[in-house]
């Protein structure tokens, strides 16, 4: 009668002692490990999410497996599902303590670079071996496996064409570091944003209107684009300006010189050493025209700096008395008959 009522006995009180340490004893580790601040505790504890239940349950299974006379072919069985279950779920805790791993090594060691297609990689190539691993254990011949494999590569390559193709541009595109992650980039002068992913399949570029774009790795990799955080994030905004032609252009450098400031201040202070500058590029039609360079964090910043330049500038302009000449036409009337002819110049 116990040897009947020992089995059940060991597998639910496994299974009440798991979720029993999964829900108090864990986590008041994790929290604890967390205060601290302890390094690489987070990767470790969302590699361990649901394992302790499924360890604690393994352990009741082989206790009651130990404690039941089964026959030895049912035993031998129970045996291999226990060792099978066994290291898939530490496997399966590889995986995640190495794509966690690699991921944060990633953004660390290569300034934002892509993890998402590094770390799937490393994820498979764990599981992979501990499927390897798992089926010599069980003692199944692995041998004619990647035999199998080998020539059905073959088959499966040519099927997937497009797939490994977009697969080895985006290795191609980490390796060459022409994005990262966080960059902002503009494509075949259309779509431009940062790019945030880039997958096993696509890149995925999300606009200022929050809107995503997903472009396969193999488009991006063969087309033109502008990534304006290369080789520095630092841009330089230029607006072109001009005033009219009874203006001091003393005055006038001065003037577009200190607001150009003002606005470095608010918008990037931290770049107050690079002085904005303006040029004087020509004689126009109906002003003399001149460039204005300001330094700027990043292509983000462009916006706002214009926005707040262009209206600073006009306000300032109306106190110094400096004007911006509008285009004007001179419209010369020959009178005769009952109509008039217009000439434009």
């Amino acid at each position: 009668m116990l040897q009947i009522i020992l089995p059940p006995l060991f597998i639910i009180i496994s299974l009440l002692a798991g979720f029993i340490f999964d829900k108090i004893i864990f986590n008041k580790i994790k929290k604890f490990a967390t205060n601290k601040k302890i390094p690489g505790t987070t990767i470790l504890f969302k590699s361990l999410d649901s394992i302790p239940v499924l360890l604690f349950f393994i352990a009741g299974v082989y206790a009651a497996l130990l404690s039941y006379p089964f026959k030895p072919v049912v035993a031998n069985v129970l045996e291999k599902i226990i060792v099978i279950v066994f290291l898939s779920s530490m496997t399966l805790v590889l995986a995640r303590l190495t794509a966690g791993f690699v991921t944060v090594y990633s953004y660390r060691k290569t300034e934002g670079v892509s993890a998402s297609l590094i770390s799937n990689l490393a994820k498979t190539i764990v599981l992979v071996l501990g499927t390897l691993i798992l089926l010599e254990t069980v003692g199944v011949q692995i041998t004619p496996i990647l035999t199998t494999l080998g020539v059905g590569g073959i088959a499966v390559g040519l099927a997937l064409q497009d797939t490994l193709a977009n697969l080895f541009s985006g290795f191609y595109l980490i390796i060459s570091k022409q994005v990262r992650t966080g960059d902002y980039v503009k494509v075949d002068g259309e779509h431009e944003g940062y790019i945030t992913d880039i997958t096993w399949r696509n890149t995925t570029i999300k606009e200022l209107s929050n809107n995503v774009i997903v472009v396969p790795n193999s488009k991006l990799s063969s087309a033109i684009f502008t990534n304006y955080h290369l080789p520095i994030k630092e841009i330089t905004l230029t607006i072109d300006v001009g005033v009219d032609y009874n203006s001091e252009l003393e005055q006038v450098e001065r003037v577009t010189v200190e607001v150009a400031k003002e606005v470095m201040q608010e918008v990037s202070p931290g770049l107050l050493n690079n002085e904005p500058f303006i040029r004087f590029q020509k004689f126009g039609d109906f002003s003399i025209d001149f460039t204005v360079y300001i330094r700027l964090n990043e292509f983000f910043d462009i916006r706002i700096a214009r926005h707040l330049f262009i209206k600073k500038l006009h306000k300032r302009y109306k106190q110094e008395g400096i004007n911006i000449p509008f285009p004007t036409r001179e419209v010369y009337v020959q009178r005769g008959g009952n109509s008039g002819v217009f000439e434009v110049e």
